[in-house]
C-alpha cells in the first residue's frame, strides 16, 4: 500500500518550497465560526464514503474531500497559502515537517471525545509527543511478503533477503528509505538512525545485495510473489498485500524479526481554518469505535482505534497479518521519522546503490 508515505527523497525539494512560503491554510480566516462546511485533504482510499455520509447526516456539515499522492504535495499545497483546507491527513514524518513550518494547529485536548479509544502505540508517538498536532487514523507496516512454495521454507527476517538461494527472485521496494529499513536493521541498526557511519554500513549491505535482486519494485511485487515469479519481496501492508495473502495460502506477510517499521496517517487541523468547530466534530466522529471500524471493513486498512476491532464486521481482516500485524511482532518496530540533515547521507548512498 504505502506508497509514497516514506518518499523522503523528495523532502529536500518540498522543504525548499515550504520555507519560501509565508502563510498556511486560509490566510484570510481565523476563529471557529465556520460556514457549515469542512474541506479535507487526504490520502486516496483512506476515508470510506460511509464515514463521510454518516458525518454529514449527523452534523449537517457538508464535507468535500480532495486527495493527494504524496506528503510532499500536501505540504507544498498548504505552504503556498490560502489552500482552503480545514483538515489534512499527513503521515508521521510529515507531521514533524508541518509542525516545524507552523502549518497545523495545536490540538486542544479538552475538546476531544474518544481519544482513549486509540491503541497505546499511537498515544504520545515519537513523531508527535502528546499527540499535540495529530490524531492517528490508519496505520500499517513495512515487512516481507513471501511465497513459501517458492522459498521452500519459512521466512523470518531481512537476512533471508540476502540469501543467494533466492538470487533473481528477491525484490526490494523502489523507495530509498524503505530499502534502507532493511539495510540498517539487517545489521542490527535502527531504521531511524542519522549516524553517517551506520548509514554507510547499510549502503554497503544494499550494494552487496544488489546482484541477488530481481529488481526494485513498488508496484506489482505482490502479483509477482503470488505467482511465484518472486520468492520474497519487501512490502507495505494494506490492501494489496492483504489480497495476495487471501488469494494464495502459500503467500505470507511477516514483520521481520529484526524489527520492521510502522507508518500511520493522522488527521490534523490546518492552522488558521475558519471551520475549527467542524474540524473538532470530525476528529471526535472518527474517534468513535463504530466509525473507525469502517476503515477496516470498507478499505481493508488497519485502524488505530483499538476499541474498534471487536466491531469490525469481517473479523478475517483483523486476523490478516497483512492488515493487522500481530502485536508481538511489533515489539521492535519503529516509526520512520524525518532524518533532517542526514537525508543527504541516504541520498548519496542510494545514488551509488542504484548506479551499481
Amino acid at each position: 500500500m504505502k506508497k509514497t508515505a516514506l518518499a523522503l527523497a523528495a523532502v529536500a525539494v518540498a522543504s525548499a518550497t515550504v520555507l519560501t512560503a509565508c502563510s498556511s491554510g486560509d490566510a484570510s480566516s481565523t476563529g471557529a465560526a465556520g460556514d457549515g462546511t469542512l474541506s479535507i485533504y487526504a490520502w486516496a482510499g483512506e476515508i470510506p464514503d460511509s464515514v463521510i455520509s454518516g458525518f454529514e447526516e449527523e452534523t449537517g456539515i457538508q464535507v468535500t474531500v480532495d486527495t493527494f499522492d504524496s506528503n510532499e504535495t500536501m505540504i507544498s499545497k498548504l505552504a503556498a497559502g490560502n489552500s482552503g483546507y480545514d483538515v489534512v491527513e499527513p503521515s508521521q514524518y510529515a507531521v514533524q515537517l508541518m509542525v516545524e513550518r507552523d502549518l497545523v494547529a495545536e490540538i486542544d485536548q479538552s475538546k476531544l471525545e474518544g481519544f482513549d479509544n486509540l491503541a497505546e502505540k499511537f498515544v504520545d508517538p515519537s513523531f508527535d509527543p502528546g499527540n499535540a498536532h495529530s490524531i492517528p487514523w490508519a496505520w500499517g507496516t513495512t515487512g516481507i511478503l513471501y511465497n513459501e512454495a517458492c522459498t521452500g521454507r519459512e521466512i523470518t527476517g531481512w537476512a533471508d533477503m540476502w540469501d543467494p538461494e533466492f538470487t533473481g527472485k528477491v525484490y526490494m521496494l523502489d523507495n530509498m528509505l524503505s530499502a534502507y529499513i532493511a539495510g540498517l536493521q539487517v545489521n542490527g541498526l535502527s531504521a531511524t538512525t542519522t549516524d553517517q557511519a551506520e548509514i554507510e554500513t547499510a549502503t554497503d549491505s544494499l550494494l552487496e545485495q544488489k546482484p541477488l535482486l530481481g529488481g526494485y519494485n513498488s508496484t506489482n511485487y505482490a502479483d509477482l510473489v503470488g505467482t511465484g515469479d518472486a520468492c520474497i519481496a519487501e512490502a507495505y501492508s494494506g490492501t494489496t498485500a492483504a489480497k495476495a495473502v487471501e488469494a494464495n495460502p502459500d503467500v505470507h506477510y511477516i514483520i521481520p524479526e529484526e524489527g520492521g517499521t510502522l507508518w500511520t496517517d493522522s488527521f490534523s487541523i490546518v492552522k488558521g481554518t475558519s471551520n475549527e468547530d467542524a474540524a473538532y466534530q470530525w476528529l471526535n466522529y472518527t474517534l468513535r469505535p463504530e466509525v473507525a471500524a469502517l476503515l477496516t471493513d470498507e478499505a481493508s486498512l488497519a485502524s488505530t482505534n483499538e476499541a474498534a476491532l471487536p466491531l469490525v464486521a469481517d473479523q478475517s481482516q483483523v486476523e490478516n497479518p497483512a492488515i493487522y500485524a500481530p502485536a508481538d511482532s511489533l515489539v521492535k518496530s519503529e516509526f520512520i521519522v524525518d532524518p533532517g540533515d542526514a537525508l543527504a547521507y541516504f541520498q548519496d548512498g542510494w545514488t551509488r546503490v542504484r548506479a551499481s
